[in-house]
C-alpha cells in the first residue's frame, strides 16, 4: 500500500511539472502546399488487412507478428474499409475501457473464450481516412489536430489503397534543417506510474487519460516506459497464455507492468535538435524518447511531438 502511495504522488509531481517553453497554438502556414497525392509517396501500399470474421487473437497475431500498431478491417471481395483495430483497442479490451466488458460480462472474466470473438466487437468502425489525391500536409493536419496515429488511405470506390503513419510523415518532413530543440517541443507534466503497478491499472490509467505510453518511475529514477504495443504483444506474442492458468483474465492482467519491460531504454537530452530526436526514433525504431537532465525524467518528446513540431516550421 505504501508502494502505490508512493507511486501516485510521484504522479501527481511530475503532472504539475510545468514546461519550461511555450510554442503557442498551431497556425497550419499555407506556404506548405505539397503536390496533390504525394500521401502516396511516403504511405504503405499493399496493405496487410483482415476480415471482419477473424477473430480477436488472429488479428492480434497478425498485428504482432508484422509490428503493427494498427490493422485495418475490410470486406474480403470489395476491399473496402470497414473499420481498424488498433494497439488502443486492444488494451481496452484486456481491461482499459468498456470494450473490456466483453471479456468480463459476456464472457465472465473467461479470457481465453472472449479471444475467439470477431474483430469486430473490438474494432474502432469509424475512421478517419484521407483519399488517395491527398498531401503530405493534408496528412500531418488530420494528425495533429484530430491526434491519429494513422490514417487509412482510400480511392475513389473507398477502398483500402494504403496507410500513412506519424512515423512516414515525420520522416517526410524532417528532412528539412530546423534548429529547434526537444525542450520547445516536448510533452511535460507527465504522469507516471510504477514497476510494480498491476498491468491492469495500467492499461485502464492509458484509456483513461488518452495516453498512449507511460514512463515507468522508481525513486525518481526512470526504470522505462510501457506502450500500449508492449501490451497488446503481451496477448499476441502467446506470452499471456504461459502465465495464464484458470482462464481468468485477472491472473494475468494483476501481475506488475515490469513484467513487460526489457528492451533497451533509448533517451535524449533537452539540447538535443529535433533532426537528432527524429532520426534516433527512426534508427531505433521506437515511437518517443524520455528526456533527462542531470538524471531525471523532465519530459517526453513522441513521433506526435515532432511531426507537429516540424509542420508548425
Amino acid at each position: 500500500m505504501h508502494k502505490n502511495n508512493q507511486t501516485m504522488k510521484q504522479g501527481d509531481r511530475l503532472l504539475k511539472m510545468p514546461g519550461k517553453l511555450d510554442r503557442g497554438p498551431i497556425e497550419f502556414k499555407s506556404r506548405i502546399a505539397g503536390s496533390e497525392g504525394e500521401v502516396m509517396g511516403i504511405a504503405t501500399r499493399g496493405v496487410i488487412s483482415v476480415p471482419q470474421t477473424m477473430t480477436i487473437i488472429g488479428a492480434v497475431e497478425t498485428m504482432t507478428a508484422y509490428g503493427f500498431r494498427r490493422l485495418p478491417i475490410t470486406d474480403a471481395g470489395t476491399h473496402r474499409l470497414r473499420g481498424i483495430m488498433t494497439a488502443r483497442d486492444i488494451i481496452d479490451f484486456l481491461g482499459g475501457g468498456d470494450r473490456f466488458n466483453l471479456v468480463r460480462v459476456k464472457h465472465g472474466g473467461n479470457l481465453l473464450s472472449a479471444i475467439n470473438e470477431s474483430v469486430r466487437e473490438v474494432m474502432t468502425q469509424r475512421v478517419t481516412t484521407m483519399p488517395h489525391t491527398a498531401t503530405i500536409a493534408g496528412a500531418a493536419e488530420i494528425i495533429v489536430t484530430k491526434k491519429i496515429g494513422g490514417l487509412p488511405i482510400v480511392d475513389e470506390e473507398e477502398a483500402l489503397a494504403g496507410i500513412v503513419t506519424e512515423r512516414d510523415v515525420m520522416k517526410a518532413l524532417a528532412t528539412e534543417d530546423t534548429d529547434v530543440t526537444v525542450e520547445e517541443v516536448m510533452s511535460t507534466g507527465l504522469r507516471v506510474t510504477g514497476p510494480d503497478t498491476p498491468i491492469g491499472s495500467v492499461t485502464r490509467e492509458m484509456i483513461t487519460h488518452g495516453f498512449r505510453r507511460l514512463p515507468l518511475v522508481s525513486d525518481d529514477v526512470l526504470f522505462g516506459i510501457i506502450s500500449a504495443s508492449d501490451i497488446m504483444k503481451y496477448l499476441g506474442s502467446g506470452e499471456i497464455f504461459t502465465r495464464l492458468s484458470t482462464g481468468d483474465v485477472a491472473e494475468v492482467m494483476g501481475l506488475p507492468v515490469r513484467t513487460l519491460t526489457g528492451a533497451e531504454l533509448y533517451t535524449t537530452t533537452p539540447n538535443t535538435n529535433i533532426n537528432d530526436a527524429a532520426l534516433k526514433m527512426l534508427q531505433k525504431g521506437v515511437g518517443a524518447l524520455p528526456v533527462i537532465e542531470e538524471g531525471k525524467l523532465i519530459g517526453l518528446i513522441t513521433e506526435f511531438d515532432l511531426v507537429k513540431a516540424f509542420y508548425e516550421e
